[in-house]
């Protein structure tokens, strides 16, 4: 390797032992470290998990692209995540190794990125993936030219010819594209040119603009009936994420249509996704994705987003259905996430490991923490409890998984008492007891790696599901939960107005995309319609003045990031959404809303202007999350305000009405008396409202004008009903 400028060797020794026990097997008789790289300097976990290897790394920045051009090197950019299992079989296979190490070192300059942290990065290299290989993910490996341009790439690649299949090993292919890039220079540049040029049209694409009403609606409903798994939910085949089928789309089509079939597909998918191994039964939350069409084997990592997206689709189908399975669910997740992802200042943690250390044996397995054998069940539960658990979790000596077992629960509970001759209330109070000394037991395990930075977008999408379960289940605890997590990311990630990525340690990083402000507008919404807090509203009202400011197309829609930002190969302008929503997706939404809050036509227009800009990508299915958006759009919202004598406890009555009778697109505001002045200045429709005769009044509105006001929550579910 280069030798370090003196001041990075300065702050290396400076920061050694900072990071724990090393993450490598190239240790000292003293077990500290052979090696260590600019990475130890870094923050994100997964930079730092490679800080430790032979191969000299740098982050992502100027100094490595100098580097390449004074040494006349090629770059080898390597982009992953902290949990993500392939990039750590990677690590362990290449990045460890001495003679691979060696060579990149001798030939390349190496950079890694976490493409948690700089999705922007991420987007650009994986759109050259694509356009080469026809395919992506992660770990991402690029070869770029030391102007930024890549000139070939791919994902994982094993070690060397022959491993894992017979491909080309990685080796092999730093040996080819080193000689070719020092041997045939027109080449590089002729491949790096024409790669440079599609990434423009493939990230920027000109969009065409088309109506996304009532038919284009029915047609992709029409579409997810014909890919849909009538036996296991979600869409045929395998893997299967929960993205994949938009449930709250689905529910949105069966109130809008009345088909039952819609409202089937959704909550049968939902009842299948709860009950198979993709669940975590005993610590609640969900996994990534299933590896099967059952939902039994899941890839065992666990992600933020994909908990919060999960959260609000039971919470909304509990709203319409009243299934207490569906709550349950909702309330079993959010307790997952404040148990085990909260961080002491409020925040929200970023995802958990798929691979966990199997104790006693020094290596990690994907999935041991997660899973058991009968011994293990009977050991830790009383006499008598472990048959009915192993019954219920069709849990087998053979077990279904590397011979352990992935808990599940094919059968009803009615059967299974049955079974075992117990009452079912008697059994299903056990199930809930046995469920906590589980949760007690595994947490004796060493842990799998918990990746604790704080993404702002991610946590703008559990502040939705908090506030979002909040108001639809009457507990307070949720509202203060979010509101906590909304101040922490408004103070620890804001700085003069502007937004960051990511959060760690005291330390901010990256400047944010369009998702982290799209997510976290619309959770403020969420958050002022569950507390009735002013501030909530105009947050969201200020990070939206900065977007349209610096993310907007002013022919309508969004980039990923901001006109003032770091310039990359291209400027994505995002039009799909993958397992996390677009933030263009959610921010339509957002725009409605606010125009239906603060009477300004100024975000319809901006609403209407981007829901047509993107029809076309919505029509095809890309982006399901902006159906959201399209049906809102052809309603015509009901404004619906509660006016209180004092606080919004008064309120309830009324609250409890609205949560059994839920109105397909509304906005809601609850407002003691004494703050309706100061409110209507961003909220004009409660101006002049008040408590009639000092009680709590509803007004049913539309567009402004409103019905009758009632202090009666009876006449106020009446008004409702005519939704």
């Amino acid at each position: 390797a280069q030798p370090l400028p003196a001041a990075t060797a300065a702050r290396l020794r400076a920061a050694a032992g900072e990071g724990g026990i090393p993450r490598t097997r190239h240790l000292a008789p003293d077990g500290s470290p052979l090696f260590t790289n600019r990475l130890a300097l870094e923050a994100s976990p997964y930079l730092r998990q490679h800080a430790h290897n032979p191969v000299d790394w740098y982050p992502w920045g100027d100094e490595a692209f100098e580097a390449a051009r004074r040494l006349g090197r090629p770059v080898l950019l390597s982009v992953g995540y902290a949990t993500c299992h392939w990039c750590h079989v990677m690590e362990e296979e290449s990045f460890e190794d001495l003679e691979i190490a060696r060579f990149i070192n001798e030939n390349y300059i190496a950079i890694k990125v976490d493409r948690e942290e700089r999705p922007d990065v991420d987007a650009v290299y994986m759109a050259a993936v694509y356009a080469i290989t026809g395919r992506g993910g992660w770990p991402m490996t690029v070869w770029l030219s030391p102007d930024r341009r890549p000139f070939y790439g791919g994902t994982y690649f094993p070690a060397r010819d022959g491993d894992r299949g017979g491909r080309p090993g990685f080796l092999t292919l730093l040996q080819r594209m080193a000689a070719v890039y020092r041997s045939q220079p027109e080449r590089i540049a002729e491949a790096a040119a024409e790669l440079a040029g599609r990434l423009e049209a493939d990230l920027s694409p000109a969009l065409r603009s088309a109506p996304v009403g009532a038919e284009q609606l029915r047609e992709l409903a029409r579409r997810y009936k014909d890919r849909y798994d009538p036996v296991n939910g979600g869409l045929s085949g395998a893997p299967k994420f929960p993205s994949s089928l938009p449930i709250r789309f689905l529910l949105r089509a069966s109130r809008r249509s009345g088909d039952g079939e819609l409202l089937e597909m959704a909550t049968h998918t939902l009842r299948r996704m709860a009950a198979g191994g993709i669940y975590d039964q005993v610590g609640g939350g969900f996994h990534r994705y299933a590896t099967d069409a059952r939902w039994l084997v899941p890839h065992f990592e666990k992600m933020l987003y994909d908990n919060a997206l999960l959260a609000v689709a039971y919470t909304e189908a509990w709203q319409l259905t009243g299934d207490g399975d569906f709550q349950r669910v909702a309330r079993e997740i959010l307790r997952y996430a404040e148990r085990d992802m909260r961080s002491p200042e409020g925040g929200f943690y970023s995802a958990t490991d798929a691979d966990s250390p199997v104790p006693g044996t020094g290596e990690r397995e994907e999935g041991y923490f997660f899973t058991w054998t009968p011994e293990e069940l009977r050991a830790a539960l009383p006499p008598g409890w472990a048959e009915a658990v192993i019954a219920w979790y069709a849990v087998r000596p053979g077990g279904n998984f590397e011979g352990r077992s992935i808990l599940n629960t094919p059968r009803p509970l009615g059967e299974v008492a049955r079974e075992l001759g117990r009452p079912e209330g008697e059994l299903e109070g056990l199930l809930a007891e046995a469920r906590e000394r589980l949760y007690a037991a595994r947490s004796e395990r060493p842990p799998p790696l918990r990746d604790d930075k704080v993404i702002t977008a991610w946590n703008g999408l559990m502040i939705s599901a908090y506030a979002r379960a909040s108001l639809a289940f009457g507990d307070a605890s949720y509202a203060a939960v979010a509101a906590r997590a909304a101040d922490f990311v408004l103070s620890a990630l804001r700085t003069g107005g502007r937004l960051h990525r990511a959060w760690r340690g005291g330390a901010v990083r990256g400047a944010a995309v369009i998702e982290d402000y799209a997510f976290l507008i619309a959770g403020l919404i969420d958050l002022f319609e569950a507390t009735g807090e002013r501030r909530w509203l105009e947050e969201a009202i200020a990070l939206d003045e900065v977007v349209q400011r610096y993310y907007e197309d002013a022919a309508g829609g969004w980039f990923r990031t901001a006109s003032d930002g770091e310039a990359l190969l291209a400027r994505e302008k995002p039009d799909r959404d993958g397992a996390e929503p677009s933030g263009a997706s959610v921010q339509v939404l957002s725009l409605y809303r606010l125009a239906e809050l603060t009477g300004r036509e100024a975000y319809r227009e901006r609403a209407d202007r981007a829901l047509s800009t993107y029809g076309e990508r919505a029509a095809q299915g890309a982006m399901s999350e902006l159906l959201l958006a399209a049906d809102w759009s052809l309603d015509t919202p009901r404004e619906i305000v509660l006016i209180t004598p004092s606080s919004r406890a008064e309120a309830e009555p009324f609250l409890r009405v609205l949560r059994e009778v839920n109105p397909r697109s509304r906005v809601l505001v609850v407002s003691p008396e004494p703050e309706v002045a100061a409110l209507a200045r961003t909220v004009p429709l409660v101006e002049d409202k008040v408590a009639r005769g000092g009680l709590a009044t509803a007004y049913v509105c539309e567009r402004g004008r409103c019905e009758l006001p009632t202090t009666d929550p009876e006449r106020f579910r009446v008004q409702l009903a005519g939704d």
